[in-house]
Parts: structure tokens; sequence; C-alpha cells
């Protein structure tokens, strides 16, 4: 049976009882999750933070209400070792026309205008961060729930569904009594609230075949810092992964993935996930923005390296919100999220019960 006919006869199977078991996803719960990780009391979600903490709190609280196994070393939380590291004096730069040639870009460094910028990094273990002066410590977590597989063939497999729930926390406002939080709605509290409701809709329906850990993850936005921890020291072994479908940006339509409901994966040509979920239909297309080059900026990146086909769920229209203080919850399109979530849980029950993706020739980075 070739890849094809595989996928059409998973369609006819998938089209009767699991997902049809499934209760899909509403405007209304997308509104209740999002408005409350994207709320202002939440801070930013900042790594390391007290704002990122109460985040975490939040999504782990979730997951045991939708009756995931915890999968943490601390239950639900998977500590990430992260202190502050030295203080060091960055300069403002910005992109200019060369002065010697008009066709050209250089970077100009304005040495009158610093901060002082104060990078996080994670130790070697948590032995060494427990030896770490306690001053630097920064309390970090990832947070990771499974749903065990079903079929006595592909249960030691496992597919990953994961997003990153930090953001960009807090910031001087501009202007006196201005916005000081960078809410981060939908980047990346959007893609949150969907590993959520996936999890919720396959743990309502049938019992997946393959087991499915769900994860969010921290320290995204300086550096993969939660994503790397986990690969170094994942819940359950890389080598037994099957695929990852991570999560990311989804609150408003892309007219280019064809509006409301639709979204796009990214690297789409690299692998069979896209063939697979095109022969379901599933409204989930190749990314119209290669130039972009999505595929490296996200989460995925670090499993596809190790050889796992990942790819990032998206529908980041470019919007001009994005690391902006006005990345809200009045921006998010919850009729749009409901339509892309309840198309994401039909694919992570592909993935779950379905053929292993593969990569295509050339297209493993």
């Amino acid at each position: 049976m070739n890849t094809r006919t595989r996928h059409l006869a998973l369609a006819a199977l998938l089209g009767a009882s699991p997902l049809a078991a499934q209760q899909s996803t509403t405007p209304a719960i997308v509104k209740r999750i999002l408005s409350g990780l994207a709320d202002d009391s939440m801070q930013g979600r900042g790594t390391g933070t007290p704002g990122g903490q109460r985040a975490a709190t939040m999504i782990a609280a979730e997951m045991k209400r939708i009756g995931l196994e915890p999968m943490g070393d601390s239950g639900y939380f998977q500590r990430v070792p992260i202190v502050q590291g030295d203080s060091v004096k960055a300069y403002r730069r910005e992109r200019v026309r060369d002065p010697k040639d008009s066709t050209k870009m250089i970077v100009r460094v304005d040495s009158s205008v610093f901060t002082w910028r104060v990078p996080l990094r994670v130790l070697a273990s948590m032995a060494a961060y427990d030896s770490a002066p306690a001053a630097r410590h920064r309390p970090a977590v990832n947070v990771v729930g499974v749903i065990r597989g079903s079929d006595p063939a592909l249960k030691a497999e496992h597919i990953l569904i994961d997003a990153h729930y930090d953001h960009l926390g807090m910031r001087t406002p501009a202007v006196a009594g201005g916005d000081s939080v960078y809410n981060g709605a939908d980047d990346d509290a959007s893609g949150v609230t969907a590993v959520l409701e996936i999890a919720r809709q396959i743990r309502q329906g049938a019992a997946p075949r393959r087991t499915i850990v769900f994860a969010a993850t921290i320290g995204e936005e300086v550096g993969l810092l939660g994503t790397n921890w986990y690969v170094a020291h994942p819940a359950l072994p890389l080598a037994e992964m099957a695929a990852n479908l991570e999560i990311e940006m989804i609150d408003r339509p892309d007219s280019l993935a064809g509006g409301s409901g639709r979204a796009w994966l990214t690297g789409y040509e690299r692998s069979t996930m896209g063939d697979m979920l095109a022969a379901n239909g599933v409204p989930i297309g190749p990314d119209k923005r290669p130039d972009q080059q999505f595929f490296q900026r996200s989460d995925n990146i670090a499993f596809a390296r190790r050889g796992i086909v990942a790819h990032t769920l998206s529908t980041f229209n470019l919007h001009t919100d994005y690391h902006q203080v006005s990345d809200d919850v009045s921006k998010a399109d919850f009729v749009h999220m409901a339509g892309v979530i309840n198309a994401a849980a039909k694919a992570a029950r592909l993935l779950s019960d379905g053929p292993k993706p593969e990569w295509k020739p050339g297209g493993k980075p």
C-alpha cells in the first residue's frame, strides 16, 4: 500500500468514531483561556518572573482539569535551571543606508544610547542550579502532561503537541500612564490555548493509538531555553517521538492561508505531514511566506535538528502588533481561533492514529 493509499484509508477510518466523538472547541472556550493567559495580572509572562510562574500555574491547573497525567519532575512542572547572567552594556543599533553606497544597508551603533541587559542562561543540571547563588535563581518551568496510547503496537511511540507560554514581560512606558505590559495574546498565549484545547478534545474522545505529550515551554523569546532543556531531558525518549506539532500565533486570520479557520504549516514541503493533512481535508496548507524562514524561527526547529519530523502551525499574518504592547486579547478573533484549533485537533488525531510522517528527500534540516 503506497503512502497516499494509506492516507486515504486513514481518512475513511477517522471519518467515523474518534474525531466525531471529540467535543469541538467554541469561541467562548477560547476567550476564557486566552483572556486568562494574556491578562495584565500575568505581567507579560516574562521568563523567570512571577508573572511567568502564575501562567505556568494556570496551565497546570487546566491540564489537571482536563485529566492529563503529569509528566514533570514536580507534578506537571519540569523545572528548568535558569539563572541570571552577568549584566552587559548594550548599545542601540539601527539599520541605515550606507552613506558611501545608497544601495546597501549597514548597522550603525549609537554609543551615546545604551541599556543594561541581563541575559538569562540555563545551567547544565539542577545540581548546578542549587549550587548557584540564590540571588541569581530565576523560577522557570515547562508544563507537561500526557495521554497514554492504547494500541499495543504503537503506544511506545509518541507525538509532541507544544507551544511556548513565555512572552516579553513588562517595560517602562514611553508615555506616563501608557501600557507597560507585553500581554502576548497572539505570541503565544494563542498557541498554548490550542495545546490545552487539543488535549481536552482528545481526552474526551477515544483513546489515541500513540501516546501524546502536551507541553507548554518557557524561554522561547530568550533563546528556546525551555525547549532546549526538554530536548536534553525529555519526558519520554526522543528516539520514540514520531512527530512534533508546535503551535504559534493563531489568534488572527491570514488571507494567504485562506482566511478564517484556516492555517499553514512551516516547512510544509519538507515532510509527508502536509500530504497527510491534505488527504484528510484538514484546512492547514503550505506557508506562503518562505522568505520569512518561519520553519527555523520557532521551537520545532530544536526537534527537527534531532531528525524528528517537526513543524509549526500558525496563522501569523505579519501584523504590526508583533512584539509590541498592543498584542492583547482585544485583537483576537475567537471564531477564527476555534476553527483553527478544531483543525489542529484533527491533525493531532491523524498523527497519533495514522502513518508516521517521514522527511522527504532533502527536507531534513
